[in-house]
């Protein structure tokens, strides 16, 4: 029989053959990622349930190869950061530091600050659809959701984001000096924490 796990164990005796294993009381790190979700996890799931059997009947008929289900969510969101996020980024650090103004090639005929909030928007909606995706696709693959290190910077990605989005109403305002500093110096963290789930 198994010793109870608050009374001392008979040295005696041994483990090696029984049903019997260790226990710990330090919580395992899926658990962890778990309790901040917990909230959420199932609604989340309700909606990929939606989408994930027209996945594995595609996946089934062959339509949609492995290595596609595997990679094309990693590959879609890196081409996503790596360019217009990237991108984004540098030109609103261009506008801090007073080339606002500038027409370069890579605004296609608008000033820096024209295509700033474009850019880094649409990176925003590609990041809200690729999550989307990312959670379809490893459900497709009977993977567990919203349980691992990368769903937590995801989540924390996508609060940054929303929150830089919101920055901006408010430099027109008394505050306006705080809101930009703020909308400057966590904008680049927002993209650490993007490498690093891109990582």
């Amino acid at each position: 029989t198994c010793t109870d796990a608050f009374v001392a164990p008979d040295r005696s005796s041994s483990l090696v053959g029984s049903s019997c294993k260790p226990t710990s009381a330090v919580p395992s790190s899926s658990s962890l990622y778990m309790s901040a979700f917990d909230g959420i996890k199932e609604p989340v799931q309700s909606y990929v349930d939606i989408w994930t059997p027209m996945f594995r009947q595609a996946s089934e008929s062959g339509l949609v190869p492995d290595f596609l289900l595997h990679w094309g969510h990693g590959a879609a969101m890196a081409s996503v950061l790596l360019s217009m996020g990237v991108i984004g980024a540098y030109m609103g650090w261009q506008i801090r530091i007073g080339n606002g103004e500038d027409v370069t090639p890579l605004t296609l005929g608008e000033t820096v600050r024209e295509a700033h909030p474009k850019i880094i928007g649409g990176a925003f909606f590609f990041f809200l659809l690729g999550g989307q995706g990312g959670l379809v696709l490893l459900d497709t693959q009977g993977k567990s959701i919203l349980e691992s290190p990368h769903a937590t910077t995801a989540a924390l990605s996508v609060a940054l984001l929303a929150l830089q989005a919101v920055l901006p109403k408010l430099f027109a305002t008394e505050n306006g000096k705080l809101a930009r500093d703020a909308h400057a110096y966590l904008g680049t963290a927002t993209m650490a924490v993007l490498f690093a789930h891109l990582a």
